[in-house]
């Protein structure tokens, strides 16, 4: 299959052989995936490599999950495989999701063969036309000659610019004709040529204005994490002083152990963190997208004055639902490099001179005002387990250091407001799309990626139960991944919307027929634990991290108050600084 005097071209290969190739040629490691007749050529051309390790997951959505999440803890590429039909359409979940945090990954699919499609063949759907709306590109390979060029343009426009997911959909008939194998070593596409560099006047100009605000604020994005940019955005932040927030996405971009951090913000962030964005004078949103759970009400947000700096490496963001003043569009690592060097030279004077120090330190002292309510208070004397104590717990024992991954709703939400990232790449969520039940898939791509790390999933009850097959694939490929269980017997985040705008009504939310959570986890192979008091919750998270399960996986089920809502709050269709808080209930 291969050529040893050269690994990029040979003597004629299948198909197959070719994808196996391109995934050589790109230094895949892992490739997670489901078999069908569709890709049965490639699986073959797979039993016969091993410079990658093929991850059998137990349904397409959870392979799209854990590529994704490979991606997001590493920064490179992720890979799916699934076959047609309905491999495809399961893991159309999964692209979603990733498209809507902009993650890269390729998803390779099976398609009939070329002559069968459209004919209503067995298995067959349009993945093209499925996929198109939630894709950043997406290819079908009607010719083997162009089949490994196209793959080639999928990893290039997967991982750069804005980055996103790519489907390259390959009919049968394709993997199994012959063909000679030639991979390209650059890519050339006359409609995509991102913009990396910022534009050094726009840099200048906004620079100006940083330096002249009276009450700045430093509003960061995902953007920061997926362009490598933390480095560069902690020099900033401390060379200017400014206070600074992360949204969901950007959690870890910025330590959240430093002073300077407010906070989360938007629907469920901090007070401090919403207050500073809504009264702040000049906003830098660097990486971020201004979306309806960041500001909520566009109206309420306008009603103050600002001038609005955006940096973003996608040009249709900028002014998409906020119009700003000085848009940069360029890569926010190189943008944030060249204001960090400008600050050493060109504006170096102006920034030691700082002239309104005195009004930023007025500003610290209001911030500091809205801190000191301490909007993130709970019970700490409840004989229920507080789901919060539990996250608290966890930051503890895992010394803060833990890859976390998480579900969607409640639990969610409490791992965002209370473990404290101080690096990136620690925090994988679904953030755009929402999705339950990433949550399980989501550790084991970041495990199989730092086989020696600390994975937690933190999930609810409601969400684990949609990929608990998972906990098979845990079992054959000895991902020691703990699963911290916040379970209240509802789906969480549907109650407490219920309970507040609808007259706790609580349609269709209460969970009646649970498992067993510890004896389904045992029936897979697995520790399972279940932790009822208080009292218990460190004890249980030392035993689960420490060294005599540290190769188990241990499912831990917290039984926690069923009646416990995230706060604060920003109701939907209010604004930041309308916050519902706990004490006002």
């Amino acid at each position: 299959m291969e050529d040893p005097s050269n690994p990029t071209t040979g003597n004629q290969c299948t198909g197959a052989e070719i994808v196996i190739r391109c995934l050589q040629e790109e230094n895949v490691k892992f490739v997670f995936g489901y078999p069908g007749g569709a890709v049965l050529n490639i699986y073959d051309a797979i039993f016969n490599q091993s410079h990658f390790k093929h991850v059998l997951v137990r349904h397409e959505q959870a392979a799209v999950h854990a590529a994704d999440a490979y991606a997001r803890a590493t920064g490179e590429v992720g890979v799916a495989l699934v076959t047609s039909g309905p491999g495809a359409t399961n893991a159309v979940t999964g692209i979603a999701t990733a498209y809507m945090d902009s993650i890269p990954l390729v998803v390779l699919s099976g398609q009939v063969p070329a002559p069968s499609i459209g004919m209503d063949a067995f298995q067959e759907v349009d993945m093209v036309g499925i996929t198109r709306p939630c894709v950043k590109h997406n290819f079908l390979v009607k010719d083997i000659k162009d089949l490994a060029a196209t793959i080639k343009k999928a990893f290039y426009i997967a991982g750069t610019g804005r980055p996103g997911p790519v489907v390259v959909d390959i009919p049968k008939d394709i993997t199994a004709q012959f063909h000679a194998f030639s991979y390209p070593e650059t890519v050339e596409m006359r409609s995509y040529n991102p913009i990396l560099k910022g534009h050094s006047g726009q840099i200048k100009k906004a620079l100006r204005l940083m330096l002249d605000a009276k009450r700045p604020m430093l509003y960061t994005g995902g953007g920061i994490i997926l362009g490598d940019a933390s480095e560069q955005l902690v020099k900033l932040a401390r060379r200017l002083g400014f206070p600074i927030t992360n949204t969901l996405m950007g959690l870890g971009g910025y330590p959240a152990t430093d002073r300077q951090f407010v906070g989360m913000l938007g629907m469920h962030g901090t007070l401090e963190a919403n207050m500073a964005m809504q009264d702040c004078d000049v906003l830098i949103a660097i990486g971020a997208r201004f979306d309806d759970r960041v500001i909520g009400n566009p109206d309420h947000f306008f009603s103050k004055s600002r001038t609005i700096i955006h940096i973003d490496v996608d040009p249709s963001s900028i002014s998409k639902r906020v119009k700003v003043d000085v848009p940069i569009v360029g890569h926010v690592q190189s943008v944030l490099s060249e204001m960090n060097d400008l600050l050493d030279g060109e504006f170096k004077a102006a920034a030691d001179k700082k002239p309104e120090e005195a009004a930023i330190q007025a500003w610290w002292t209001q911030i500091e005002a809205w801190r000191s309510k301490k909007c993130l208070s709970y019970d700490r004397n409840s004989d229920i387990i507080k789901p919060q104590y539990v996250l608290e717990k966890l930051w503890e024992v895992t010394k803060g250091d833990a890859f976390i991954t998480s579900d969607v709703g409640q639990h969610q939400m409490w791992a965002a407001q209370y473990y404290k990232f101080d690096k990136p790449r620690r925090w994988i969520n679904s953030g755009g799309l929402g999705t339950m039940g990433v949550g399980l898939p989501y550790a084991m791509g970041v495990q199989l990626a730092y086989p020696d790390a600390q994975v937690a999933c933190v999930t609810g009850e409601a969400s684990i139960q949609m990929c608990i097959q998972e906990l098979s694939t845990c079992k054959q490929f000895h991902l020691p991944v703990k699963v911290i269980t916040l379970n209240n017997r509802y789906m969480g985040m549907v109650r407490q919307w219920q309970e507040f705008f609808y007259g706790n009504r609580y349609s269709e939310s209460y969970m009646d027929a649970l498992p067993d959570f510890v004896k389904l986890a045992e029936a897979y192979g697995h520790v399972g634990m279940r932790i009822e008091k208080p009292s218990d919750v460190e004890p249980a998270l030392k035993e689960a991290f420490g060294p005599k399960l540290k190769e188990r996986m241990v499912f831990m089920d917290f039984l926690t108050d069923q009646k416990e809502n995230v706060f604060p709050m920003v109701p939907n269709g209010k604004g930041l600084s309308e916050m519902i808080l706990a004490e006002e209930l």
